[in-house]
């Protein structure tokens, strides 16, 4: 065989290898290729942030997500903690959450339980009649794992920062009269099991507040809220609609306005 027919034949075994790398590879592309699973969701909760003294306030939250719009269990949340105001638009909390989670799987029945400590600081200044808020939750997680169905007596433990940014925006000058309200929640996690998804989810929200008597007040809207799975390549795209109460009570004698702790899980 001569020199220029070693090369020919070294460059068909070049040509085969790459093309049979690309052959062996290609069902591996096709089961990591995005997948977006789109789905109707309804939160509603009561979030209290109740002022004890002029500094120290109690927090306490229930929540509540369906899916398939009311149709099936999401999750059931507990939470409650300390709050301090540092100032008068300056607040940081303290606190712990329970979640009870619904099964992962259609076919499976086991529940699964999280618990979470987390730290929080908020802000919130005017900008003419608009109230801009900023909110930075650092949140440590401890979620059940599940096998098969059965759960493993194990947990995985993630940190997750969050930082919230929202606008209430009135509509007219009387306090009865609803005003707009527009926020945007961005959610990374952190941890050694986390992976593939460093991002967790955006949540998008668009809606209305509006006054009740005695402290009470509540916001109803649209949520997107698009979130990456542990696999890396899927995601939910959640259309969720959103009715949360707020109760807002002031035991000093100070009785002035203060801004809820709570809000968005």
């Amino acid at each position: 065989m001569g020199p220029v027919t070693k090369r020919a034949a070294r460059a068909w075994r070049g040509l085969a290898l790459v093309l049979s790398a690309a052959v062996l590879s290609s069902p591996a592309r096709a089961q990591t290729a995005k997948e977006t699973n789109q789905q109707t969701q309804f939160w509603t909760s009561v979030n209290t942030t109740s002022r004890l003294s002029d500094r120290w306030g109690a927090v306490l939250d229930v929540h509540m997500r369906r899916n398939n719009f009311i149709k099936d269990p999401s999750f059931y949340l507990l939470r409650f903690g300390a709050h301090y105001w540092l100032g008068k638009d300056l607040a940081v909390t303290l606190g712990y959450a329970r979640n009870r989670v619904a099964p992962a799987q259609p076919d499976w029945g086991t529940w699964t339980h999280e618990n979470r400590i987390y730290q929080q600081v908020q802000y919130s200044n005017l900008l003419g009649r608009i109230r801009i808020r900023h909110r930075v939750r650092n949140e440590q997680r401890w979620q059940e794992k599940v096998e098969n169905d059965v759960l493993t007596g194990r947990s995985r433990f993630s940190d997750r920062l969050r930082y919230l940014a929202s606008a209430n925006i009135p509509l007219s000058e009387k306090e009865s009269m609803p005003s707009l309200v527009v926020s945007d929640e961005v959610l990374l996690q952190f941890g050694s099991e986390i992976v593939l998804n460093t991002f967790d989810q955006n949540r998008l929200f668009v809606g209305i507040k509006q006054k009740l008597p005695k402290d009470w007040s509540f916001d109803l809207g649209y949520m997107l809220v698009y979130q990456q799975k542990a696999t890396g390549y899927q995601y939910d795209l959640n259309h969720t609609l959103r009715w949360f109460f707020y109760f807002n009570p002031d035991f000093t004698r100070r009785k002035g306005r203060h801004d809820p702790a709570g809000g968005q899980d």
